[in-house]
């Protein structure tokens, strides 16, 4: 890891650029495979998957059979570990429904706000060097509690055209009843446009790689929403002599081992422990069965060594990490002063992968700086606040000529009069 030492503020910008590709590199890539699926449907993503995923497949629906042959291999362990992170993730997102919100503004005008669930929602799991079944209950839990009517999941198949079992059980167990053996940017094309066997959606979720990031971002010229631009995982660390050097290497090589172009960055007031640290990852790194995925991550990371908290927190707001850890003796200063992070995680004894996995909270979150502007995965990431309002004669009385005079002024004389037309039957 590259080691800088009181960075000054000028030089922020270039230290904390993340080592992606920019849109204009792969824009082109995903346009002629959306382009390809608009047209050839079901033909063009059989052709992708051969190309990306190496194996021939006439049929990508995930048949009734396939899902119980898995389910006999994913052991009872793994199943009881599955069910307890479902049960913390359902908690939690079940805390986030919301009461309608009534009001009379006015006397005579009743406005109220009340959620609906998205109809269509596609899910987009990745399955590569990594299988994500647990991004699986980080987006179907909360599509069924908000009460989405469609659930579509996409996910790529090994050579062998197979899915991962864990996968397919993680979907069954949430009751997901389509599922497509489709991955990278023919998925994210398919859901948006529809196929012979795949589903139009509304909305598409799901974290993937950079082509993924940019067919989402994309998709959206298309109609179709996305839950956000979410690329590469990425983890900064504060930390300072009270944290514990292994806990926090620990920390940065779970980011590591994600994929090449993950980043993670520590940030500490203590050059010391940036030194123990440095050390630690070394040592971890060598026991790592990912260790050469987790080495090109590391070669673009960062320890980071600043004067004061201030200057930290300052810094770590710039940065707008996807997970932020919290290892520090003063606690409070940090939790209350983070205003851009995805997900924050506080105290020695709370791992990044506790929020991966089964603390409750949702791990499908905003990166390259997103979360400077958007939320990660929540209930109301499945919904849409819609508003209501009914007027009395008496309401429209009390309200109607100051519409008469914002209309006029804005010179838009047929909203006026579909006022003053009410007001006149009224006299």
């Amino acid at each position: 890891m590259k080691k800088i030492f009181n960075p000054k503020p000028a030089t922020w910008s270039a230290i904390l650029k993340r080592p992606t590709q920019t849109v204009d590199d792969i824009e082109a890539t995903v346009s002629q495979i959306f382009s390809e699926v608009q047209k050839n449907g079901d033909q063009a993503i059989k052709k992708y998957t051969s190309f990306f995923d190496n194996v021939v497949l006439d049929n990508f629906v995930v048949s009734q059979a396939e899902i119980d042959t898995a389910s006999k291999n994913v052991s009872d362990k793994l199943k009881a570990a599955i069910a307890l992170a479902k049960a913390n993730i359902t908690s939690f997102h079940a805390a986030q429904k919301t009461a309608p919100v009534t009001i009379e503004t006015t006397q005579g005008v009743h406005c109220w706000q009340e959620k609906r669930a998205i109809q269509k929602v596609g899910l987009y799991i990745p399955g590569g060097t990594a299988p994500l079944f647990s991004t699986i209950l980080m987006l179907a839990v909360p599509a069924k509690i908000a009460g989405c009517n469609e659930i579509i999941l996409c996910t790529p198949p090994n050579k062998q055209g197979n899915v991962n079992p864990a996968i397919l059980y993680t979907a069954q167990l949430c009751g997901i009843t389509k599922i497509y053996k489709v991955g990278g940017i023919q998925a994210i094309a398919g859901m948006t446009f529809g196929t012979e066997t795949i589903s139009k959606v509304y909305k598409v979720f799901g974290p993937g790689n950079q082509f993924v990031t940019v067919a989402k971002q994309l998709a959206t010229k298309y109609g179709v929403a996305i839950d956000m631009p979410a690329g590469p995982s990425e983890l900064l660390v504060v930390a300072d002599e009270s944290a514990n050097a292994d806990f926090v290497a620990s920390d940065l090589l779970s980011q590591a081992e994600h994929g090449t172009d993950s980043q993670v960055l520590m940030v500490t007031t203590s050059e010391n422990f940036l030194t123990e640290v440095e050390k630690a990852v070394a040592s971890q790194l060598k026991q790592l069965p990912r260790k050469e995925i987790a080495q090109k991550a590391i070669d673009n990371s960062k320890l980071i060594y600043v004067e004061n908290d201030q200057i930290a927190l300052e810094l770590i707001n710039e940065y707008g990490p996807e997970h932020f850890i919290i290892c520090v003796k003063d606690e409070d200063f940090y939790t209350n002063g983070i205003q851009n992070a995805g997900s924050v995680f506080v105290g020695n004894y709370t791992p990044e992968s506790a929020g991966d996995y089964a603390s409750g909270t949702n791990h499908t979150l905003p990166t390259n700086g997103y979360a400077k502007a958007y939320s990660g995965v929540n209930l109301a990431s499945f919904q849409k606040s819609m508003t209501f309002q009914k007027i009395t004669e008496t309401g429209i009385q009390n309200i109607g000529n100051a519409i008469e005079l914002m209309a006029e002024a804005e010179g838009l004389q047929a909203h006026k009069n579909a006022v003053s037309l009410r007001l006149k039957s009224l006299k």
